[in-house]
């Protein structure tokens, strides 16, 4: 017989505050993450040292911060009031402490729990602050949250402020790289929603005056928008919207400046406070789903005490906008009634060319009635016996946020053979996998219809949970798994186009990505390289010396199961696909998968490279 478990006093064990963050980093960044994704924890870590900066600058104190990558390493510098000397080492290393619980101090900022500072201290190898304030500077060095050196307070000519140097711990994160683009996207959203605010990002200056307004510029084609950018703003909301000819709906939202990608109560309010000011002002029961298609708003909202789902504030919970304030749909009630009640009646072209918009909206939802009646049928009977989709068990859309639902993934493959591979190795809690028959249809300037009528198109957009927008999107990461081949390449191409075309949001959120799978493994006796280029497997052929030799994968049914685990690993490439907003992404798409052959034939023709490989040994 066994013997049972002894549960005593020496069974519990109280962590300290950094062991507990180091050990559950989840529960403060949400993923981890090596920089490929733009909502790994690496860039957590430069959020929760701004949304300090950008707290000063919204009470008052500081209109520039500057923003350096140095070796790996982030400095952020701002001009605000900086950390009372006496408590530097308690704000960025006790959990609970800081100076935002008095809530007239700090009314609507965005840290209040007194946790993102330390965490970035407790999961950073070096860890540098500096507070300056009326002419005297107190500096203290970290690692991994344990204290260096304190030094004494010094006397200092340079403004107040507060600067802040850190390390990504590769203990944590592996061996990490920042992506600036991802760096870049996230200061955009800082000055939009701070109007005023100067902010340096290695030297390059960023601005706005408009706010929201150029945020939504910057986030749409002007040439496609079915009426001007309707901006209005009141102290706690501010919103910018407009109608396009693209599907679905598109909505990006803020609380206190904090990006709320998955929404929250705040988008609720909104949804539900526009449909009933637009039926009101045209006198007409409309669907709330006509006036809404097509939309693409951008919402700011400012929340005294805010209550967030979980500690990586993606998703608004609270009720209210403060304790003695309205309920935030009362609140957008009100707003809209008025403001943009307003606007419609001094802008009568608008108005018109809004209604123009609903109405074919209505028309086209019509149009897809029948044919969705057929489809929704068919995924019924998919859900029962689904041999394309082999799920995994967390998802993104889970009521309760955690590190599994951060990670979930679903890789869309081609053919059986690859399938299998995968499924065989994936990890079941966060991997899923959607096995394409073969190539899928060109849907460039087909209409939504075709997402239906098409079997594979409406058992993948099921798949994801998409067909009513991104809100109960179930896979945070959409992986397109293909062979490193023309065909390959081909359904790439097929797959990205036809994301664009019905759900481009998916792709401006971060969610679409390449699996990068090696072309080559070059291995001995010792050691086995793989190669994800040609470059690379020279460079292996070489280091190995003459008794090695490479076999080249010519597709991913080729990889062993046993191999493959390695590549959709903790450590797996993922190429995330990025809509690059200066330029015209359906002009991209026409040229690559439209009908001007004789253009896209001299491009492969002046761009053609061919080059004998020696696979042998030696």
């Amino acid at each position: 017989m066994s013997q049972k478990p002894i549960y005593d006093e020496s069974s519990i064990q109280s962590l300290d505050w950094k062991e507990h963050i180091r050990q559950r980093p989840g529960m403060y960044i949400g993923k981890l993450g090596n920089g490929r994704s733009s909502d790994d924890g690496i860039y957590v870590l430069i959020k929760e040292i701004l949304d300090n900066s950008i707290d000063e600058y919204v009470m008052g104190y500081g209109k520039k911060i500057e923003i350096k990558i140095k070796d790996n390493s982030i400095i952020v510098r701002d001009y605000g009031r900086g950390i009372p000397l006496g408590k530097v080492i308690e704000c960025v290393s006790q959990i609970n402490t800081g100076g935002k619980y008095d809530s007239e101090a700090f009314k609507k900022s965005i840290g209040l729990n007194g946790v993102g500072t330390k965490a970035v201290n407790a999961l950073s190898k070096y860890f540098n602050v500096i507070s300056i304030r009326d002419g005297e500077k107190k500096e203290v060095d970290f690692s991994r949250g344990i204290m260096l050196n304190d030094t004494k307070i010094v006397q200092i000519d340079s403004p107040n402020g507060t600067e802040i140097k850190f390390t990504p711990d590769t203990k944590i994160f592996g061996e990490y790289k920042f992506r600036e683009n991802y760096i870049e996207e996230r200061i955009y959203d800082y000055v939009y929603l701070n109007s005023g605010l100067s902010v340096y990002f290695n030297g390059k200056k960023y601005y706005s005056e408009n706010g929201l307004k150029d945020h939504l510029e910057s986030k749409i084609n002007i040439d496609r928008i079915r009426y001007p950018i309707i901006h209005l703003k009141n102290e706690d909301i501010e919103i910018a919207l407009t109608h396009s000819n693209q599907y679905g709906e598109e909505y990006y939202t803020f609380v206190n400046g904090q990006n709320t990608l998955q929404g929250g109560t705040h988008l609720s309010a909104f949804k539900e406070s526009l449909t009933k000011t637009i039926r009101d002002f045209y006198k007409k029961d409309l669907d709330a789903v006509d006036i809404r298609s097509a939309i693409t708003a951008s919402i700011s909202v400012k929340v005294q005490n805010p209550i967030f789902e979980s500690q990586t504030k993606t998703k608004l919970g609270s009720l209210d906008i403060g304790p003695d304030g309205p309920t935030l749909r009362v609140a957008f009630n009100e707003f809209l009634k008025n403001k943009f009640d307003n606007y419609l009646h001094k802008h009568p072209n608008t108005a018109e060319a809004l209604l123009i918009r609903i109405n074919q909206s209505e028309k086209e939802r019509k149009e897809l009635a029948g044919i969705r009646k057929i489809a929704a049928k068919r995924s019924k009977k998919a859900n029962l016996h689904n041999k394309k989709l082999r799920d995994c068990k967390s998802h993104y859309n889970d009521k309760k946020e955690t590190e599994n639902t951060l990670k979930s993934t679903i890789f869309i493959t081609e053919g059986d053979s690859a399938s299998g591979s995968i499924t065989k190795v994936r990890d079941v809690y966060t991997q899923a996998v959607f096995s394409l028959r073969g190539k899928p249809l060109n849907s460039l300037g087909l209409k939504k219809k075709v997402v239906y009528e098409n079997e594979e198109f409406n058992l993948l957009q099921h798949a994801l949970n998409i067909e009513n927008g991104i809100d109960g999107l179930r896979y945070s990461r959409v992986v397109i798994a293909t062979d490193a081949d023309v065909d390959g390449m081909h359904i790439r191409l097929l797959l990205i186009t036809f994301f664009i075309q019905f759900f481009p949001e998916l792709i401006k959120k971060g969610h679409l990505y390449i699996l990068e799978t090696p072309l080559f493994r070059v291995r001995n006796k010792k050691e086995t390289i793989y190669c994800y280029s040609e470059d690379e497997m020279y460079k292996a052929k070489n280091k190995l010396g003459k008794n090695h030799e490479i076999t080249r994968f010519k597709g991913l049914g080729e990889i062993s199961p046993i191999e493959f685990k390695t590549f959709i690993g903790e450590d797996m490439k993922l190429e995330p696909i990025i809509i690059d907003q200066e330029k015209d992404i359906n002009d991209a798409v026409t040229y690559f998968m439209g009908k001007n052959t004789q253009d896209r034939q001299e491009f492969i023709i002046d761009n053609l490279k061919y080059e004998e490989l020696d696979t042998g040994n030696g």
